[in-house]
């Protein structure tokens, strides 16, 4: 393994991570729906997307939780372990929609000899909308201090 992107000593309570962001569009669901064979008309068609009652074909809630992955991923590297996430989906996400996910962290503990990072994560469209809240725990390396 390589040299870990954060320690836990380093992060603070309140702390901001880097962004994660992703434009979305049909090749994008495409792709995803491929890998998890998840293919629904309304999330291919804008008029299926209509006929189920939206102004177009629209996003899988998943592939939110997809890009909190990739967000924790990012900032842990590969020294750092996601032990837990979830998401709630609270709106939709459009062809074209510019989606960025965040995190901040809420907590920091040691516990059962792993250094533990509590965060608040959010999905947030280009209006501003939080689509997807949700919360993770990942360990991180120590300094050893």
């Amino acid at each position: 393994m390589g040299t870990p992107k954060v320690y836990w000593e380093d992060v603070k309570v309140g702390q901001e991570i880097p962004t994660f962001v992703r434009r979305t569009d049909y090749m994008n669901w495409n792709r995803y729906a491929a890998i998890n064979e998840e293919f629904v008309y309304f999330h291919m068609d804008d008029e299926a997307g209509r006929a189920a009652g939206q102004k177009a074909g629209f996003g899988m809630g998943n592939l939110r939780f997809a890009y909190m992955h990739d967000l924790l991923r990012e900032w842990i590297g590969d020294e750092g372990v996601i032990k837990m996430v979830s998401a709630q989906y609270r709106g939709f996400n459009f062809k074209n929609d510019v989606l960025t996910t965040k995190g901040v962290v809420t907590d920091k503990r040691v516990e059962g000899g792993e250094h533990l990072v509590d965060l608040d994560l959010q999905v947030v469209n280009q209006s501003g909308e939080n689509t997807a809240p949700g919360k993770a725990t990942v360990a991180l390396p120590t300094r050893g201090k």
